[in-house]
């Protein structure tokens, strides 16, 4: 069990840590705060750089805490909430199914809630520090707070402007925001 819950920590972790590493460093193909940013502000998130650097930076140590075990449900509430947002904002008018549907935004973020209920294992910085971070109380606090997170961050959305999507946009929206 152990080794299970690790190789789904580090896939999940570091598929996040990498999303987050295009919106803050343009690693990996990404665009980067300032292009990332501007399609932030074309879905009502304004300044579209900081929302971006924020998105990226949750990604970013989420995704590094999910994958070493570190504060385990800290992190799959970063995650999850995240997700939530993406889904919401992006993906949820496409459907289901990728690869621009919804679908992979609730892979990960159910698959990080799942290790905030079930612990991450003996194979992690939590379990050696001696943290209990796992089971049904973790794993609802982890909920909730995605919950909350989200809301929070959608209730902070503006109005997305009435432009016509150009070509460029368009890109940036596939490519940085394929979560």
């Amino acid at each position: 069990m152990n080794v299970g819950i690790l190789l789904v920590r580090i896939t999940v972790g570091l598929a996040m840590a990498a999303h987050g590493s295009q919106k803050v460093f343009g690693w990996f193909g990404g665009y980067g705060p300032d292009g990332t940013g501007q399609f932030l502000e074309a879905l009502g998130f304004r300044p579209g750089r900081r929302y971006a650097l924020a998105a990226g930076l949750v990604e970013l140590v989420g995704g590094l805490f999910l994958a070493l075990g570190f504060l385990t449900p800290l992190a799959a509430a970063m995650i999850a909430s995240l997700m939530v947002v993406a889904a919401v904002t992006v993906h949820w008018k496409n459907g289901f199914f990728s690869p621009s549907g919804y679908e992979f935004n609730l892979v990960l973020g159910v698959a990080a809630l799942s290790i905030a209920f079930t612990g991450p294992g003996a194979l992690s910085i939590d379990h050696v520090a001696g943290y209990a971070l796992g089971g049904t109380a973790w794993g609802i606090f982890a909920a909730v707070v995605a919950i909350v997170g989200a809301i929070g961050q959608l209730a902070q959305r503006g109005k997305p402007p009435a432009a016509v999507t150009t070509g460029a946009e368009a890109t940036i929206a596939t490519n940085s925001q394929s979560h």
